[in-house]
């Protein structure tokens, strides 16, 4: 689904590969409450930030817990609605609300029917 996909930039119509790299805590590498979502558009970094506060309220909500899967796939679809509408300004760090996450992950389980029908995460060996 979303941790490897090919989309068309809105202003050039060049064709961005992304591929999803990694799920990184922020707490220890940016002192942030966040999951930063790493992935590869064409050789460049961009990293999508989810607030932990999605965690605590996924789970309050509905008892369950976002996983690592999940997490990347809500990102995934994310930038590939950011490059669609136009967003992609070249930065390499974008923050989603919490709301942005449950709209997000509402698509990709819609999508998905379930999570257990998410894709694994590729194993990377670089």
């Amino acid at each position: 689904m979303y941790e490897n996909f090919t989309v068309a930039d809105r202003w050039t119509a060049e064709p961005l590969v992304c591929k999803w790299t990694a799920n990184v805590v922020a707490i220890a590498t940016r002192h942030a409450d966040a999951v930063d979502v790493r992935f590869s558009v064409n050789g460049r970094t961009v990293w999508i930030a989810l607030p932990c506060m999605a965690w605590v309220e996924q789970k309050r909500r509905t008892g369950n817990v976002i996983t690592d899967r999940l997490a990347a796939q809500i990102a995934g679809h994310y930038l590939k609605q950011s490059i669609e509408n136009g967003y992609d300004n070249g930065r390499e760090m974008y923050t989603m609300t919490l709301d942005e996450v449950f709209q997000h992950m509402d698509a990709v389980i819609g999508e998905a029917g379930r999570t257990d029908n998410l894709p694994s995460l590729p194993v990377i060996a670089d």
